[in-house]
């Protein structure tokens, strides 16, 4: 069953912070990022350097989605 895209009530969408956490370096919704399960944010830079491992939990940072205004 699909469901249309969009904020729906009573549901939490994806946090977007807006610095990294280890070096605070800027971050947009339109850029690049890396998160792990938990949300922790990190930039590209930092990512790599960590070998992909959120140092808060121990997950997998991945590439976070991004929000584009259409």
């Amino acid at each position: 069953l699909l469901t249309p895209c969009g904020p729906r009530k009573y549901e939490q969408m994806l946090e977007m912070r807006d610095v990294c956490e280890k070096c605070s370096v800027g971050l947009t919704d339109a850029g690049e990022a890396l998160i792990c399960s938990f949300e922790c944010t990190f930039c590209v830079n930092c990512g790599q350097h960590m070998d992909h491992r959120c140092p808060n939990c121990g997950g997998e940072l991945v590439k976070r989605p991004r929000r584009v205004a259409s």
